[in-house]
C-alpha cells in the first residue's frame, strides 16, 4: 500500500507509518542479536568475542546499505509527493541497478581486506580465525543486504512500512531457527551463525524485490527510462552524504573497537553484548527518524511547508517516549539482558558481564538526547539540507572518538563508555539549532519563494 502523507492529521499519519518501521527494527535486530546470543550460550565466550570483534567492520557495509536506503528514499519521496510518477519510476530502477553494481565491487574488496581490517583492530589471536570466517561469509551476502535495504527505502518512500515488515518477520524467525540448527545441532560453530544470516537475508531480499517491482508496475505513468545518469546524480547527492554519515560513524566505531580490544577479551565480550543492546535502541530512534524524513520530503515536494514542523514535534515526542522506555529497561534489567548473551553457569563470564552492565549504566540514561538529535537530523535530511546534516553527524563522531582516546588512559574502559553521552549531548544541541534555523527560513518565505528555493527534482532528465 502506498501512503500520501501530504494530507490529513499529522500525528495519526506518523504513528501509523512509524509503527511498522519500529516493529521492523525489532526483527531486524534479531539477526545480529540471535547470532551473538546463540554463539555465546551454545559455543563459548570466545565465540561471542569473535562475532563482536568483526561487528564494527560489518557495520561499515551496513552503513553503506543504510545510506543508499536513505538517499533513494528522500529523492523518491519528493517525486512521489510531487506526483511525478514517471521520474519516480526512473529513480526506483536507477537505484536498484546501481546498488547491484556497487555490491559486486564491495564483495570483492571486502573478501580480500577482511583479515587486514581485523589485524588493524588488534583482534586477539585466539579469536582471529573465527572472526575472519564470520566476516568473509557476511561479505558474500552483500548483494542481498543492499538490495533489501534499497527495497525497504523505496517502500518507505511510498508510505508503505508494512510490506518490508512481513518479509523481515519471516526472515528473522527463519534466521533464529537456522542459527539453532547450524550451531546447536550441527555444531558448525561461528560459521553456522553467518550462514544462517546469509540464507535468510537472501530469501528476504529476493521476495522484497519481486513484490516491489510488481507494486511499481501498477502505478500509472508515462513511458520512463530504467536508468538515468542524471537521476543517479540526484540520488548520489543524497546517498553519498548519508553513506558518509553512516560510514564515518562506523569508522569511529572501528577506532573505539581498537580501544576496547586493548582492554582484554572479557571487556570485548561484555562490550559485544552491550553494543548489540545499544544498537537496538539507536536503530529504533532511527526508524522513527526515517519516517519523519520521508514525511518531510513528501511535504516539501508538495509545497506543504507548515506540516514539516508538526512532523518534527510528533516525531520528537515519539522518539523521546521510546528513549525513556529503553533507558528504564536497560538500567533496571541490565544484568539479565547481558546474561542473555552468556551462560551464567560458566565461571569465567562475570568479569565480561560486569563490563557490559557498566556500559549500559553509563550510556542508557542519555538516550533522550540522541533521540532528539536524530529527529532533528531527519528533518534536515528530508529537506535536503545536506551540509547541516553532515555537520551534526560529524560532530557526534569526532567528539565520541576524541573523548574515547582522551579519557581511556585515565579511566580505562569507563572513559570509553563516557564518550557516547558527551558526543550525543553536544551534537544534539547542534542538530536542534540547525533545525530551528531551517524552520525559521522556510516560514519566513512565501510558499512560492520556498518552492523555488527547493532543488528541482521534477526537472531531472531521463537521459
Amino acid at each position: 500500500m502506498v501512503r500520501d502523507m501530504t494530507k490529513g492529521r499529522v500525528a495519526p499519519i506518523l504513528l501509523k507509518f512509524s509503527l511498522p518501521l519500529l516493529i521492523s527494527v525489532v526483527f531486524q535486530q534479531l539477526y545480529s542479536i540471535a547470532d551473538s546470543v546463540i554463539a555465546g550460550r551454545c559455543i563459548n565466550k570466545d565465540a561471542l568475542s569473535a562475532i563482536g570483534a568483526s561487528y564494527p567492520i560489518t557495520m561499515i557495509f551496513l552503513a553503506i546499505g543504510t545510506g543508499m536506503n536513505i538517499g533513494c528514499s528522500v529523492v523518491i519521496s519528493t517525486l512521489f509527493g510531487a506526483k511525478n510518477y514517471r521520474q519516480m519510476k526512473t529513480a526506483v530502477y536507477t537505484s536498484l541497478i546501481s546498488t547491484a553494481v556497487l555490491s559486486a565491487v564491495l564483495t570483492v574488496a571486502g573478501y580480500f581486506t577482511s583479515g587486514l581490517f581485523l589485524r588493524l583492530l588488534g583482534t586477539d589471536k585466539s579469536i582471529f580465525p573465527d572472526s575472519q570466517t564470520y566476516l568473509n561469509i557476511y561479505v558474500f551476502g552483500l548483494l542481498f543486504l543492499f538490495i533489501y535495504n534499497i527495497c525497504t527505502g523505496i517502500f518507505t518512500a511510498l508510505g508503505d512500512g508494512n510490506t518490508p515488515l512481513y518479509f523481515l518477520i519471516g526472515s528473522s524467525l527463519g534466521n533464529i531457527a537456522l542459527d539453532l540448527l547450524f550451531v546447536a545441532v550441527l555444531k558448525m560453530g561461528v560459521a553456522g551463525t553467518a550462514w544462517a544470516t546469509f540464507i535468510c537475508q537472501g530469501v528476504c531480499s529476493v521476495l522484497a524485490f519481486i513484490v516491489l517491482t510488481r507494486r511499481i508496475s501498477k502505478i500509472k505513468s508515462e513511458k520512463f527510462a530504467y536508468f538515468s545518469w542524471k537521476t543517479l546524480g540526484k540520488i548520489a547527492s543524497m546517498s553519498i552524504p548519508s553513506i558518509l554519515q553512516q560510514s564515518f560513524v562506523s569508522v569511529g566505531q572501528l577506532f573505539i573497537q581498537s580501544l576496547v580490544n586493548s582492554c582484554g577479551t572479557d571487556v570485548v565480550a561484555g562490550y559485544a553484548s552491550a553494543i548489540k543492546l545499544n544498537t537496538f535502541a539507536i536503530t529504533s530512534f532511527s526508524a522513527v527518524g526515517n519516517s519523519v524524513s520521508s514525511f518531510t520530503a513528501q511535504n516539501i515536494g508538495a509545497g506543504e511547508f507548515k506540516r514539516v514542523r508538526k512532523g518534527f514535534r510528533v516525531g520528537a515526542l515519539l522518539c523521546v517516549g521510546i528513549a525513556v522506555m529503553f533507558t528504564v529497561v536497560y538500567v533496571v534489567f541490565s544484568n539479565g539482558l547481558i546474561y542473555l548473551f552468556m551462560d551464567k553457569s560458566h565461571g569465567d563470564t562475570e568479569t565480561a558481564a560486569e563490563a557490559g552492565r557498566h556500559f549500559m549504566a553509563v550510556v542508557a540514561p542519555f538516550y533522550a538526547a540522541v533521540a532528539l538529535k536524530l529527529t532533528g537530523d531527519a528533518v534536515l535530511r528530508g529537506g535536503r539540507r545536506v551540509r547541516a546534516f553532515m555537520v551534526t553527524t560529524f560532530s557526534d563522531l569526532i567528539l565520541r572518538v576524541a573523548f574515547a582516546f582522551i579519557l581511556k588512559p585515565h579511566f580505562g574502559a569507563t572513559g570509553i563508555w563516557l564518550s557516547w553521552p558527551v558526543g550525543w549531548v553536544i551534537s544534539g544541541m547542534i542538530s536542534l539549532s540547525l533545525y530551528a534555523v531551517y524552520i525559521k527560513n522556510i516560514y519566513s518565505k512565501t510558499k512560492k519563494e520556498s518552492v523555488e528555493d527547493e532543488p528541482k527534482l521534477q526537472e531531472i532528465s531521463d537521459k
